[in-house]
């Protein structure tokens, strides 16, 4: 199993907490994502969503996936996801509109979030983050 190693950056919520983002390549491109341990499972902004994937399944069920609640959602694979060296393929996704979290990161200086990475693909690859290193171990085959 080998282990890969991929830097953290944590960002101050104005002294009510903190989040660790992490870089992700998603459609060729460098983006930042969320790193949730209590989100269920992974979620992608659906504006990235619907500019990159023409095959979607609409939603109208409420998907209890993070802390943002949806009444809309899509469903799409993503053919290629990249967080550090981890390389996944046909990763399914479902999509939630995250302009409010955008924009509330944006009226704090941080950068802006294309998704969360959840708990789905941190216990996947047996996540062990390291907080005084600033560092997410991913354990791949």
């Amino acid at each position: 199993m080998r282990t890969i190693s991929v830097p953290l950056t944590l960002i101050n919520l104005q002294d009510d907490g903190f989040h660790l983002l992490v870089e992700i390549v998603i459609f060729g491109k460098k983006s930042f994502a969320v790193l949730d341990t209590g989100a269920s499972r992974s979620v992608f902004d659906m504006a990235l969503i619907k500019a990159n994937i023409s095959e979607l399944e609409h939603s109208e069920e409420t998907h209890a996936t993070t802390l943002f609640a949806t009444s809309t959602t899509l469903q799409a694979t993503i053919p290629k996801l990249k967080i550090g060296r981890l390389l996944i393929h046909d990763y399914d996704t479902v999509a939630l509109d995250l302009d409010t979290v955008n924009q509330a990161y944006e009226q704090m200086g941080h950068p802006k979030v294309i998704g969360i990475i959840g708990s789905d693909i941190l216990l996947r690859y047996y996540a062990n983050i390291n907080y005084r290193k600033l560092r997410l171990f991913l354990y791949a085959d």
